[in-house]
């Protein structure tokens, strides 16, 4: 009986915690920007005139390769906006100092280089345009 209970216990534990991934993976929500501004040296590229979506990747991320797709996409129809990847592994003091605590995360950064928005996860493209529509006004 005992491990009816356990098995229970962790399907259901298991199943909150998928439906929590379903609805929170891929959402931007508002950020601190608790970092500070970030410059061109610090990324390795040139920011955008008006945005960046700047991605943080893994080499054996698979989500990172849709979220790649999505951003470029973004970045191309959108004037003044630059897509940058960095790769979270090669930039260890950077993934610190922004507090990235997975693959693929996407923060989306005002003309200077401060953060205004987050997202971890695969984000959805109409919600990167509506971010940057706000962002830009």
């Amino acid at each position: 009986m005992v491990e009816v209970v356990t098995l229970a216990a962790v399907l259901l534990a298991a199943s909150a915690f998928g439906l929590w991934r379903l609805r929170t993976d891929g959402r931007v929500r508002s950020s601190a920007g608790a970092a500070g501004v970030l410059t061109a040296a610090d990324l390795g590229q040139a920011l955008g005139e008006r945005a960046t979506l700047l991605q943080f990747s893994s080499a054996f991320c698979a989500p990172c390769r849709t979220t790649r797709s999505v951003l470029g996409r973004v970045a191309e129809a959108v004037p003044g906006v630059a897509h940058v990847e960095v790769d979270a592994e090669a930039n260890l003091d950077l993934v610190r100092r922004l507090d990235i605590t997975r693959t693929p995360t996407t923060l989306v950064l005002d003309a200077t280089g401060r953060e205004v928005r987050r997202a971890t996860g695969v984000p959805r493209n109409d919600e990167v345009l509506g971010v940057l529509n706000q962002a830009l006004a």
